[in-house]
């Protein structure tokens, strides 16, 4: 005679199958999950093979890295790490104090992970500061005040190592500039929270790590840093923009730093870039406001600059990256992203600026720059990163920008 279980045993073999259902709906369907954009999640890896994301317009998307759920990435740069390798490399520092340096091969992207801070890290800067390490090195620190040198090796792999310590503050902003007459090539300078600007130069001594010294503390937190001139070929400038809600030059005057105000916003300010300059233009700066407010500044002499609100935007942008993104080398264009999670573009035309929506992320937006990593258009490309975890490489498609492609393109 068959025998009939109970009805609850059936439904408590079910049961994990139903918990693991909705577990599986709610990551798909949850906060993150393409919030307030309609975006799925992405589905490959771009570790294997190139993935698409949905973009706007005639921009293509593609992702680079993908951290969800673990960890945003605050700060991306397009850099050469590798040198045996042509294009340059993606590199992005997340929430876990991890650095990843990205190299590409025919669409996808190799992601080489080091240092294991534990805490975010924030600056981020390339230069060849270090006579005992061939080639140049990069440099990060870290929500608990450590400063990190990595070496990058021909066979991809990287090295990281702990130079130096500012115990009770945080580490924002990184930038090498050939400051100090007494060392030879540039320094690190690093800029912390609560304010202070520290310089950083390899120990003369025959021992390991680097010297870092406090030069002054500042009245805010320093949240970028550009350096228009490093120092080699003239006097050293930097631009740098703060929490306290100014724009400023910094300049070195017989070994000490000099300041001076470029623009003053009611709000704090957040990030700055730099057009890029043709023959006979002069300086133009571009900064972001906590209010959402974007502005152009224009040096038309020395200590004299006009400012131009460009764009009144969403409050939160928490990145701008200035390069040729038109088919019109000629036009000024600039692209902005932050808490509205869109990367917008403005473009400049006959006097006038307006703005199109080129992408919109899972989550809020932290940083993006500009960079070369597609050569088959003749335009720059944009990498964005943020608290969706991910890094994202935004381009024009191929054939845009360039005069007469000779060869036949597909159609995508």
């Amino acid at each position: 005679m068959l025998h009939t279980p109970p009805m609850q045993k059936p439904a408590r073999r079910l049961a994990p199958i139903l918990i693991l259902g909705l577990w599986s709906f709610a990551c798909r369907s949850g906060p993150g999950a393409g919030e307030g954009s309609g975006e799925p999640l992405a589905v490959g890896d771009p570790r294997k093979a190139e993935v698409s994301l949905p973009a706007q317009g005639d921009w293509r998307a593609t992702l680079v890295l993908d951290n969800t759920p673990t960890a945003g990435v605050w700060t991306v740069g397009v850099m050469k790490i590798f040198d045996h390798y042509a294009c340059p490399e993606i590199v992005g520092i997340d929430d876990l104090g991890r650095c990843n340096v990205l190299w590409s091969y025919s669409g996808k992207w190799t992601p080489v992970t080091t240092v294991a801070d534990g805490k975010w890290l924030g600056g981020l800067a390339l230069a060849d500061v270090d006579e005992r390490v061939p080639g140049r090195e990069l440099y990060t620190g870290s929500q608990q005040g450590n400063l990190y040198e990595v070496v990058a090796y021909r066979n991809t792999l990287l090295d990281n190592r702990l130079i130096g310590m500012i115990p009770g503050r945080e580490i924002h902003t990184v930038v090498a500039a050939d400051v100090d007459p007494g060392h030879r090539g540039p320094e690190v300078l690093v800029f912390t929270s609560p304010g202070g600007l520290y310089k950083a130069v390899p120990r003369q001594d025959g021992r390991d790590g680097f010297e870092l010294t406090l030069v002054e503390d500042l009245p805010g937190r320093i949240r970028d840093a550009l350096v228009l001139a490093d120092g080699s070929s003239g006097p050293p400038e930097i631009a740098t923009i703060g929490r306290h809600g100014k724009l400023e030059l910094l300049t070195w005057r017989e070994g000490r730093p000099a300041w001076e105000t470029i623009f003053e916003a009611p709000m704090g300010m957040g990030r700055v870039a730099r057009r890029p300059s043709a023959a006979g233009e002069g300086l133009v700066l571009y900064s972001t406001a906590d209010d959402g407010m974007i502005r152009r500044h224009e040096r038309v002499a020395r200590g004299n600059w006009r400012h131009e609100v460009v764009y009144i935007g969403p409050p939160g942008p928490r990145g701008i990256a200035a390069g040729r993104f038109d088919v019109d080398p000629k036009r000024e264009t600039v692209a902005v992203f932050g808490y509205s999670k869109t990367v917008e573009l403005l473009t400049r035309q006959d006097g006038r600026w307006s703005s199109e929506s080129v992408f919109v992320d899972t989550d809020k937006g932290h940083w993006i720059t500009t960079g070369e990593v597609d050569g088959r258009n003749g335009t720059d490309e944009l990498v964005s990163s943020g608290y969706s975890g991910r890094i994202v490489l935004l381009a024009r498609p191929p054939g845009f920008g360039l005069e007469a492609p000779a060869a036949a393109r597909r159609q995508e």
